[in-house]
């Protein structure tokens, strides 16, 4: 109670400079994080295996695969597009642009260092040449270092971070056998948050998003588990997720009084996904449990776009695009409820709010 108490009272603080005008408080976006993020960057990892750039990925907004996971846009790219900048380029690509002359300096607006298939502890998914947390923040820390990306740019910047769906999904297949008993293996995880966010703050970050994980045990991919029931939810799996996703709102809650002058936002993605798929057909669904693409029971056993996939006719209409991802659709409606939500939704402020603060820089 008391630092939840404490949490308000430096909040209060904050808000007392909120500043409303129309100017531009938030010039950029920085992401970290998996295939909920990723907006290309495994595309330029020579070897990795997890890949979105073939069609029909990215054929409802930019008619092209452009390698994010989904048929459109994800909650960055809506949130940018919120704040009237630009979509953020992946950091590999922006840094074989600088690196060959094509591009004088990075881009202006921000960069996603998300990697799909990555998660918050290093050995996730690693044999597929993915890029953890940790090795995305060694490429953003190198760009402060090298003086790359200006100081005043990241203090007035946002932070976005997303990961652990891929750390739990893995933690169920049968051929891992996990070592911690899942109360422990949830601790490991929030460790590297923590340290994810401690070193962010370091380098000068200030306005940090912490999403949730949506109902993992809901995706389609379920249907690759030997122990995963089909006809509902995995039980196991979202109960592990909502105990994550409680010490990831502590650790929110905890920013300002471990990081003076910082702001820390909590994305209740798992109760905004839940309350989708309890009144679909209010919000455009027709299908909230099986995937627009892909093959098998709930479309969950073939990626799409791979062989033998099926394709539905109204993407709009599915709650999830692919084997694990949502569609466009769903991510619109998820960012709609960061950007300008209720506190059921997005807590202690949304980010439209968090964009308007200036906040007393050091």
């Amino acid at each position: 109670m008391e630092k939840k108490n404490l949490y308000t009272t430096h909040l209060l603080i904050l808000l007392v400079l909120i500043n409303l005008s129309p100017s531009l408080n938030v010039p950029a976006i920085f992401i970290f994080g998996d295939s909920v993020f990723d907006a290309g960057n495994n595309h330029f990892i020579k070897n990795c295996s997890v890949q979105a750039d073939f069609p029909p990925y990215g054929s409802t907004f930019f008619h092209h695969p452009t390698g994010r996971f989904t048929d459109g846009r994800t909650v960055a790219d809506f949130i940018s597009q919120f704040i009237g900048i630009g979509l953020q380029q992946p950091y590999l690509e922006a840094q074989i642009a600088v690196m060959n002359g094509s591009s004088k300096e990075y881009p202006s607006n921000g960069l996603n260092f998300a990697s799909a298939g990555s998660g918050v502890l290093q050995g996730t998914n690693k044999d597929w040449g993915v890029l953890p947390i940790q090795e995305q923040l060694r490429q953003f820390k190198t760009l402060i270092e090298q003086k790359a990306i200006n100081r005043s740019v990241v203090e007035r910047s946002l932070f976005f971070l997303e990961s652990g769906s891929n750390d739990i999904f893995n933690y169920f297949l049968p051929l891992d056998t996990p070592k911690l008993d899942p109360d422990a293996y949830v601790e490991a995880m929030v460790k590297e948050v923590t340290n994810l966010t401690d070193q962010i703050y370091k380098v000068g970050a200030r306005r940090i998003v912490v999403f949730s994980l949506g109902p993992v045990g809901c995706v389609p991919a379920r249907a690759l588990l030997p122990a995963a029931p089909i006809k509902r939810c995995y039980g196991k799996m979202n109960a592990m997720v909502k105990k994550y996703n409680k010490r990831l709102e502590s650790l929110v809650n905890d920013i300002p009084t471990r990081h003076p002058g910082a702001i820390g936002v909590y994305g209740a993605v798992y109760d905004t996904v839940q309350h989708l798929r309890a009144a679909p057909t209010r919000y455009g669904f027709s299908n909230v449990s099986s995937a627009c693409c892909g093959d098998g029971p709930l479309g969950g056993e073939v990626q799409c776009g791979k062989e033998g996939y099926k394709i539905c006719q109204n993407p709009q209409g599915f709650l999830f695009w692919d084997y694990f991802h949502p569609t466009q659709h769903t991510y619109e409606l998820i960012s709609k409820a960061l950007w300008e939500g209720k506190k059921s939704r997005i807590r202690p402020i949304n980010v439209k709010t968090l964009t308007n603060l200036t906040l007393a820089l050091a």
